[in-house]
């Protein structure tokens, strides 16, 4: 039986083995089978069994460890998508675990394999028909599969360190399933395109995920233990500078104290979350880190591990903003749009009920524009609004906003103005405006 207090350095250990297989490039059926042997050999428990939740929300057994005759029965046995609900309903809640003892199970028929063992005796005994099952769930908190396990070696249900050990291994394994699942499809692509070896290392190094624990507590806490190489291509740095250095160095100076919340909130809750980051690299570059973290372990004596996995999302951060700014504003001068006028208005209209000082929204129509269009061309139009909003943007103060209407049509939004300052504003838009075009002939002049 293993001694209980050295079992969580055993468990993180298998963490980095079962890593160390994803990054070797292990087909989808290896990994797991690398996480329920990590299970039987690291935890103690006799039989272990991952069941893959497939796109049409059915399970299938994929992996099973310790008992041939649990393997030869269930392997490749395919489920319903509700076959756990039953059973869930009637469980106990141990964290993320479900435990379903033998006495609530319903009279009849037993649904799925049963180990042939003695029995054990004793109030905390395991029974053959007790089921314990801890569910897998992907970096997007996705539902992805189910690991159950069987057969404590002590033949006991399992204490408060064995279920939290547990957990460790379902989170890591449902960040496997990701992993595997890019590495099969990189292999598949590999095979599609007879690619060069080199070409298809170059591809999945690319996308390998960055992994690092962090001391939640003790001496240590919130410093970077341990990065894989990964992590140090991601962030620039080596492991050298990141190991013993404090994980809040090297985000952006306003967010140490967010981290620190974040941490907090974690500890209290222990369960999995998600996060997206700005994190600055040696070169004083900042990019995107998305990523999840985990508690690892908590035993007497030793401090709380965070499992942290990162990828870099920078891209893809920069596409959601370049999408919000084209959302905003208008393709041709760049100019903010109708939507976002609405939206600066209503907050300007908002202060100034507040302050009860006045402001203005002046709308410019252009005179004879269409003459430019029917006698030079509308390429000849085009820059002649952007020359247009060019020269609005100029002639407003600083805060001021010029938009964008639709066709010769343009707004600007002005807080705290009045009287002179607001004819001078005027006046200077109409000046603006009916300064000669380079090229064109027509005089445009704008009514406001």
């Amino acid at each position: 039986m293993l001694n209980e207090p050295s079992v969580p350095l055993t468990a993180v250990r298998r963490l980095y083995e079962v890593s160390a297989r994803m990054g070797a490039g292990r087909s989808l059926a290896e990994t797991l089978q690398a996480v329920v042997d990590g299970v039987v050999d690291g935890l103690g428990f006799g039989i272990a069994v991952l069941n893959l939740r497939q796109p049409d929300g059915k399970f299938e057994v994929i992996a099973v460890s310790g008992s041939p005759e649990a393997r030869e029965a269930l392997l490749g046995t395919v489920s319903a998508a509700d076959i756990f609900d039953a059973e869930f309903a009637i469980a106990d809640e141990w964290g993320g675990l479900r435990f379903v003892p033998h006495e609530r199970l319903p009279e009849g028929d037993v649904v799925g394999w049963v180990p042939d063992v003695p029995m054990a005796s004793g109030p905390d005994a395991w029974h053959p028909l007790d089921a314990l099952f801890a569910p897998l769930y992907s970096s997007e908190n996705e539902l992805v599969g189910m690991l159950s396990v069987d057969l404590p070696e002590d033949q006991r249900r399992p204490g408060p360190i064995h279920r939290e050990l547990l957990e460790i291994f379902a989170t890591q394994a449902g960040l496997a399933i990701d992993k595997a699942r890019l590495t099969d499809q990189l292999l598949a692509e590999k095979a599609r395109l007879e690619a060069s070896e080199a070409t298809f290392r170059m591809v999945f190094e690319g996308a390998g995920n960055g992994m690092a624990t962090v001391a939640l507590g003790g001496p240590e806490a919130g410093r970077i233990l341990r990065v894989n190489d990964a992590f140090c291509q991601i962030t620039g740095y080596d492991a050298g500078q990141l190991v013993g250095a404090a994980a809040g160095a090297f985000l952006r100076d306003e967010e140490p104290e967010q981290t620190r919340r974040e941490l907090a909130r974690l500890a209290r809750s222990k369960t999995p979350y998600r996060f997206e980051r700005i994190f600055s690299q040696p070169s004083g570059n900042e990019i995107w880190l998305g990523g999840t973290a985990a508690i690892v372990a908590e035993s007497t004596g030793q401090p709380r591990i965070l499992l942290v996995q990162i990828d870099d999302v920078t891209a893809r951060k920069d596409a959601e903003r370049e999408l919000r700014h084209h959302a905003a504003h208008d393709p041709l001068t760049g100019l903010p749009n109708r939507r976002l006028l609405q939206r600066r208005f209503d907050k300007v209209l908002e202060r100034t009920r507040t302050s009860g000082r006045p402001g203005a929204l002046l709308f410019c129509d252009l005179n004879h524009f269409k003459l430019i269009n029917d006698g030079h061309g509308h390429e000849a139009g085009d820059r002649a609004l952007r020359e247009i909003a060019a020269r609005l943007t100029t002639a407003v103060r600083h805060g001021d906003t010029v938009a964008r209407l639709g066709g010769d049509e343009f707004a600007i939004l002005a807080e705290d103005i009045a009287d002179e300052a607001l004819q001078a504003l005027i006046t200077r838009l109409e000046s603006a405006v009916s300064r000669p075009l380079e090229g064109i002939t027509t005089q445009v002049t704008t009514a406001i």
